[in-house]
This record gives structure tokens, C-alpha cells and sequence, in this order.
């Protein structure tokens, strides 16, 4: 028998659904949510962190500069579909299933295209916006339904959800690179795989009412005992709740924006230009795909470490420590001349390059509360299409003209100027007070 759900409050004002079991609203833990999203978004990651190893035997008559927009395209029509989805989930107009499902099947049309499609307009058509598309619903639907289930741990929740996007095309890279006169039966089967996957472990995801929240602990006292939260004290709670035309006034979204847009930027140029990189500076085939699939890993299994020590050491913090690994790992890659060192740099070049896009986030929502969560962070996420446009398409323009060293450099360089920058981010609302003397009036009499 279902129990009866309340409604309680805790010293913030901020609202909790409590006394419903997963199992009551599921049938099955929420667990089992957290692992169907991970599958999807698993399943269709090589569409992004494979390209980079799939270009190198296009073999189509395309210059580098023109198939490496193919992948830029992808990524700004992947992260601008997050805002419409966002709204369609917000109000309900679909299910977690329903979206999922549709981009897996737009996700599958991608790998297709890139397989067989020999047209330039063809591929921009099928890869570019259909998979694109289809990529960003399944990574909007997937980490907005996960992370509605466990509000208790969202970071890390985000941050592992996020972190299959990446980790899923190791498989695949290591397969283009010994199949590399045979790629269409590469990307044919993991187009297969993704409509299978999305079938069935889309199948299984559902949201939970609003706000939410685990029956087995007390929300109350986990807003403020740190033994149960131990995000507290270094993350503070929203001071209000902030509407996205609020949020942007305060002017902190907005920097938050530029600092996720410049961020992707160099994670996504690592991405794109590792494995092209790594073969001509003569370190072979076999070298760069281990240094794409070292990144790929990486980048996806830091995400969740990186969401725990966010808890304990603050966000902001532990976002300055990852975006300055990620610049000096690219100054790295300048500077490895052996192959194990190449590897080594791409590998924390992925650790830098995946870590704040979890923490971000979270930050959302406690610079601006959880009323227009979604929104804010749609808005944010829309950042990752101008990092895509400048970090791959831009980037492969003036890789052409200077090479590849002087970017890599000048990338190490601008990740260590935005790590600089994070301290710059403020909670709006909550006054910064300095430390002075305390003055005051002597007290007659004593």
C-alpha cells in the first residue's frame, strides 16, 4: 500500500516531498533509474569522443578544417536542444522515456550518416543536426531525471550520468583504430547498439513527482547537520529563488556562461585534435587512439570523484583545481615528447576537461534555488555550443594556418587565466564580509 506523501519544509524555505518509496512510484530502487540513464547516455557517446579518431580515415576528399566542423555543428545543435527539452519535461509535455527514446533513434540516424553517407551536406544533415538533436535529448533527459532522483547526492549523481557520455566510446575508438579500412561496420553496430539500449533502458526511466525527495532520510536534518550532508559548510543554499531573467541580472550567470563556454572550448578541442595531434608529431596510431581513449576514459570516471570532493571541499574550489589541471595538462601535450607522456597528459587533460561540467551544475542550483532549476541550467548548458563552434570549428581554421603547437600552448594557457577566474563567481544575494577591527562605543561604568 502507497503511503500517504507530505509536504515539509526546511530552515532555507526550500520544499520536500516525503514518505513515497522508489519502489512505491517504480516498482523497482532508484538505483535502477540511476543505471538506465548512465546505459543511454553510454550508448550513444561515440557519436562525440570517437570523431576525433574516426577522422583520420574519412577518406572522403574532405580537408580537416571541413570535416572537423561536422563536429563542431554537432556539439552546439547537442547543447542548444537542452533549453526546448528542458521546458518539455519541466511542464510535462513528455516523458523521460519519450525523449529518450526519440534521440536515441536521431542518435542512431547520426552514426549511420557518418558510415555511409558520402555527401558533405548529407552528413551535415544526418551527423550534425539529426545526431546532434538526438544526443541532446537523451544528455538533457537523462541527467534531469537522474538527478531528480537522487537530490541527495546531485553533483555526483550528475557528475556519473555525465561521465557514461564519455567512457562508453573507449570501445568504439579502440575498434575504429584496428578496423580503420572498415569503419562503417564500426559505426553500423554501435548505431545497433544505441537503438537497443535507448529501447530498453530508456524504457525503464520515469520521474518522480516533484520535489521529491528519499523516504529513508530526514530532509530536515539533512539541510543543515553536515554528518548527514557533507556538502555543509563549504556550499551554501541559495539565498532565493532567482527566475533565468533574474539570474542573468545578477550578472553571475553570465560569467558562469562564459566561464562553461571557454571551459568546453578547450575540453572540446582536446577531443577533436588529440589523435590528428599526436599522429603527426610522428608518435603513430596506435599512441594517439591510446591518448583519445585515456582521455575518453578519464573524463567520464573524474566526473563523480570530482562531485564528491565539491561536497567536502566546496565547488568552486575543486572547479579552479580542474579547470588548472586542464590547462597545464595541454601545455603537456606541447611538451611530451614520449609516447607514454603523450598518454599521460591526454589522460588528465580528459580528468580537467570533463570534472566541471558536473560541478557547474550544481552551482546552478545553489546560486539561483530549484523553482527555475532546469531553465538556469539549460541557459548555462548553452554555453557548451559556442565552446563546440570555437573550440573544433574555429580551432581546425587556425590549426590549418599555424599548426598545431602553438594552440595546444596558447589553450594550456587560457585554462589557467579561467581557473584564475572562478574566484570571481559570487552568490548573488549573499554579502562577501571583510574581515576588520571591531570598533565600537566604551561602555560607561565598567
Amino acid at each position: 500500500m502507497n503511503s500517504t506523501p507530505r509536504d515539509v519544509r526546511d530552515v532555507y524555505g526550500r520544499r520536500y516531498r516525503i514518505g513515497e518509496d522508489a519502489r512505491e512510484l517504480t516498482g523497482h530502487s532508484r538505483r535502477r533509474q540511476l543505471w538506465a540513464a548512465w546505459a543511454c547516455m553510454v550508448a550513444i557517446s561515440p557519436l562525440q569522443y570517437s570523431f576525433g579518431t574516426a577522422a583520420l580515415g574519412f577518406g572522403r576528399g574532405w580537408g580537416t578544417a571541413q570535416t572537423l566542423w561536422l563536429l563542431a555543428i554537432f556539439v552546439a545543435c547537442q547543447a542548444l536542444i537542452a533549453i526546448p527539452a528542458a521546458w518539455i519535461q519541466r511542464v510535462r509535455r513528455a516523458t523521460p522515456t519519450q525523449l529518450v527514446i526519440a534521440g536515441g533513434l536521431l542518435a542512431a540516424v547520426g552514426l549511420v550518416a557518418l558510415a555511409h553517407a558520402d555527401s558533405y551536406p548529407a552528413v551535415v544533415l544526418g551527423y550534425s543536426l539529426l545526431g546532434g538533436i538526438g544526443a541532446g535529448l537523451v544528455y538533457a533527459a537523462c541527467i534531469t531525471t537522474s538527478a531528480r532522483w537522487f537530490p541527495d547526492r546531485r553533483t555526483a549523481t550528475i557528475g556519473f550520468v555525465t561521465g557514461g557520455f564519455a567512457v562508453g566510446a573507449v570501445p568504439s575508438i579502440a575498434l575504429l583504430t584496428i578496423l580503420r579500412s572498415n569503419q562503417p561496420i564500426v559505426f553500423d553496430l554501435t548505431a545497433l547498439v544505441a537503438v537497443l539500449v535507448v529501447l530498453v533502458a530508456g524504457g525503464m526511466l520515469k520521474d518522480p513527482p516533484q520535489h521529491w525527495w528519499p523516504a529513508d532520510i530526514d530532509a530536515q536534518a539533512w539541510a543543515i547537520d553536515r554528518k548527514l550532508n557533507r556538502s555543509i559548510p563549504h556550499n551554501a543554499p541559495a539565498v532565493r529563488q532567482y527566475r533565468p531573467g533574474e539570474a542573468m541580472r545578477t550578472g553571475a550567470l553570465p560569467l558562469m556562461w562564459l566561464l562553461l563556454a571557454i571551459s568546453a572550448a578547450l575540453s572540446l578541442f582536446g577531443i577533436g585534435f588529440v589523435v590528428s595531434y599526436g599522429v603527426s608529431t610522428g608518435l603513430g596510431i596506435g599512441v594517439a587512439a591510446s591518448a583519445a581513449g585515456m582521455l575518453a576514459a578519464v573524463n567520464g570516471l573524474g566526473r563523480s570523484v570530482a562531485g564528491h570532493l565539491s561536497d567536502r571541499f566546496g565547488r568552486r574550489r575543486v572547479l579552479a583545481a580542474v579547470l588548472m589541471i586542464e590547462g597545464f595538462a595541454h601545455v603537456g601535450l606541447v611538451i611530451a615528447d614520449a609516447g607514454w607522456a603523450f598518454v599521460v597528459c591526454a589522460m588528465f587533460a580528459g580528468l580537467g576537461g570533463g570534472a566541471f561540467y558536473a560541478i557547474m551544475a550544481n552551482l546552478v542550483l545553489e546560486f539561483f534555488g530549484d523553482n527555475s532549476l532546469l531553465q538556469n541550467q539549460a541557459i548555462l548548458y548553452s554555453a557548451k555550443a559556442a565552446g563546440g563552434l570555437v573550440g573544433i570549428g574555429v580551432a581546425a581554421s587556425v590549426v590549418a594556418a599555424f599548426g598545431y603547437r602553438p594552440l595546444f600552448l596558447g589553450a594550456g594557457l587560457l585554462g589557467v587565466l579561467t581557473a584564475l577566474s572562478v574566484r570571481l563567481l559570487k552568490q548573488p544575494g549573499r554579502p562577501a564580509l571583510p574581515v576588520r577591527p571591531q570598533l565600537g562605543t566604551p561602555v560607561s561604568g565598567e
